[in-house]
């Protein structure tokens, strides 16, 4: 179940679409995100053309409220047909399994639904000064990712550096999702804890989530598929 997922952190639909067009003629569809910036631009409409375009979608909202609501809102999102979507697993267990609840539709189907631990853009220094965390980050990811195994859900999203952690504490089957992608000989942008798409792979990503080396390089698709060679060994 390993794949590439395009960041396609665009401000209107108009860009987005422009963007996937560049890949009508590619054998493989990306599977894209959606996240806060494009969906609170565009609403459902933007998810639903690119679903009717034939590309799974990872819907990146990043829902971090009481329970209540979270499940509240997860019911319609779950309307939407993605492909998964995410909460913030600071939000507790019962936030979590509420949110379970309500993605979960009337005939038992519903999206991936995995958990964010810390931003990849989160240092151990700022965790520990600013959000006054105690513990170092590996352990802190690691019993996040246990409260989101605990709530039933499918993974969490962490750094490629955690992975090999969220799979020894939580077992080979629970989804580690991975921002924080460069090439070698790409710049870091504000990512902290990065690595390469191969090493993501020796290391134990399930899914990668390639933003700018994919949607600002000269050529798209051919950084596309580098990606996907180097991730997936094809």
């Amino acid at each position: 179940m390993k794949d590439v997922i395009v960041a396609c952190d665009f401000s209107s639909g108009k860009q987005v679409l422009e963007f996937l067009d560049k890949f009508a003629g590619c054998a493989r569809k990306p599977f894209v995100k959606i996240g806060m910036e494009l969906y609170y631009a565009e609403g459902p409409a933007i998810v639903r053309e690119i679903k009717k375009r034939g590309h799974r979608i990872f819907l990146d909202l990043k829902l971090h409220d009481i329970p209540n609501t979270v499940r509240k809102t997860m019911k319609v999102l779950s309307s939407l047909d993605v492909d998964m979507t995410n909460v913030h697993a600071a939000g507790t267990i019962d936030m979590m399994k509420a949110a379970l609840e309500g993605l979960t539709r009337e005939d038992g189907t519903r999206p991936l639904l995995i958990a964010v631990t810390q931003l990849t853009s989160t240092s151990e220094e700022r965790m520990q000064k600013e959000l006054l965390i105690g513990s170092g980050i590996a352990e802190t990811i690691a019993h996040y990712a246990s409260n989101a195994a605990q709530a039933g859900l499918d993974g969490v999203v962490c750094s490629p550096l955690e992975a090999a952690t969220v799979k020894e504490r939580c077992g080979s089957s629970f989804i580690a999702v991975t921002p924080g992608i460069r090439f070698a000989d790409a710049a870091a942008d504000d990512q902290v804890r990065i690595t390469t798409p191969a090493r993501a792979r020796e290391i134990g990503s399930d899914f990668i989530v390639v933003g700018r080396p994919i949607t600002a390089a000269e050529d798209p698709v051919a950084a596309y598929l580098r990606c996907v060679k180097d991730f997936l060994n094809e």
